[in-house]
């Protein structure tokens, strides 16, 4: 059983790392890229980044959930109450986060999808763009400490 659970972590680290680094870069690198543009150029930036990310990072999103969940289940089962808890935690921490995702995030990133696609600028782009980094930051310390408590999971299992 020991084996599957650390398999299981280690499959989920590996997808919420994945988030976790987008979500970081966003945070630290893009915010700051996104503010020094124009309107035209941060639709088209921004908009086909989400085009692409929207369709290419939910496998790595949903195998981390699925795993984090597997893992949780594992320990319990196996009668690893820390770990089991931990790693349910870091599941209440990833459910979190794609509830802030799905309410907050993924719909300003269909507009500006659709926007970029479409080749036009609507005139709230810039108020768009200041609501989606208004959580990036919450959402990389969410996605942070699930890898946090995975870790510790596999260190203790």
């Amino acid at each position: 059983m020991d084996i599957a659970i650390a398999a299981s972590a280690t499959i989920a680290l590996l997808g919420i790392g994945v988030i976790f680094g987008a979500d970081v870069l966003a945070a630290v690198v893009l915010r700051p890229v996104y503010a020094s543009v124009d309107e035209h150029t941060l639709v088209q930036a921004v908009g086909r980044g989400h085009h692409f990310g929207d369709r290419r990072l939910p496998v790595a999103g949903i195998l981390g959930v699925v795993c984090t969940a597997i893992t949780a289940a594992l320990a319990l089962i196996a009668g690893m109450l820390l770990p089991g808890i931990l790693a349910a935690v870091a599941l209440l921490l990833l459910l979190i986060w794609l509830l802030l995702f799905a309410r907050i995030s993924k719909p300003i990133n269909a507009r500006l999808s659709a926007a970029a696609l479409a080749h036009e600028v609507p005139a709230d782009a810039r108020a768009l763009q200041d609501r989606w980094e208004s959580i990036i930051t919450l959402r990389a310390v969410i996605q942070g400490a699930a890898v946090v408590l995975l870790c510790a999971v596999l260190a203790l299992s």
